[in-house]
């Protein structure tokens, strides 16, 4: 219900101010956006109010950063790419193939375990225990979440001691499903995940010290993009102040 009261003044906030973007886009039917994992339970509700603002239906896939970086490079037709971190959308930039990196969000690393859990109550130090023998992370070549969850667990002294259960998931919501399936005790993941409705429903988190580089999330525009405009419109409205001040119900903190 929050969400849904958020949204709705959200609406009526840009329907205030919204009139010129979406007069650019009279023409533009639909945007199709590569997105990183953790934005799977976000995505989808700030498309629909997107779509109700200018008519522009939004299309996305997901995937790990850097698998769709390497889809975009290779030619992947899409419009807009939003990574969990700048470092992919900046090599598309150097590489010619986007423009204008658009820093849109801050990601949050979470510690997640099922309700009826080894691990709980949930807390770090409970990774030791001998009961819990697997610990789900994203693959911190490929994840920029994976990235900051090895950068933590190795700031707080527990990489080493913890290698071996480290269960790698290819992407963050493949990480996640790891541990809701109970596939594995807990998992470290992102606040998104953390926080839509199944994971809210079966289980619970901690914060994870804010000890790892920071998951500034950015986006860009595609350079092959027929819909240049447009999709640049999109990250002009994703960085709005209405749609930065919705994000922490989220589970992403605004870029500032």
């Amino acid at each position: 219900m929050p969400r849904l009261v958020l949204f709705a003044l959200t609406f009526g906030i840009l329907s205030l101010g919204f009139s010129a973007i979406a007069h650019g886009q009279a023409d533009v039917k639909t945007l199709h956006i590569a997105a990183a994992s953790d934005l799977q339970p976000v995505l989808p509700t700030l498309a629909t109010a997107y779509e109700r603002q200018t008519g522009v239906k939004i299309v996305a896939s997901f995937g790990s950063s850097a698998t769709l970086a390497q889809q975009l490079t290779n030619g992947d037709p899409q419009d807009v790419f939003l990574s969990a971190d700048t470092v992919h959308p900046q090599q598309l930039v150097s590489a010619g193939l986007a423009t204008g990196l658009v820093p849109y969000a801050r990601g949050v690393l979470v510690l997640w375990a099922r309700s009826d859990s080894p691990a709980q109550p949930l807390s770090l130090d409970a990774l030791s225990s001998d009961k819990v023998q697997k610990i789900a992370v994203a693959n911190d070549l490929h994840a920029p979440y994976g990235l900051a969850a090895t950068s933590a667990l190795k700031a707080l002294g527990l990489y080493d001691r913890l290698k071996a259960k480290l269960v790698v998931g290819e992407n963050i919501s493949q990480t996640a499903e790891f541990a809701l399936s109970g596939n594995a005790q807990t998992g470290l993941i992102s606040l998104t995940i953390a926080s839509s409705r199944p994971y809210r429903e079966a289980g619970s988190f901690v914060a994870v010290p804010k000890v790892y580089p920071e998951i500034r999330q950015s986006g860009v525009v595609i350079t092959s993009s027929k819909q240049r405009q447009a999709a640049q419109a999109f990250l002009q409205w994703l960085t709005s102040a209405p749609i930065q001040q919705s994000l922490t119900s989220f589970g992403l903190d605004p870029t500032k």
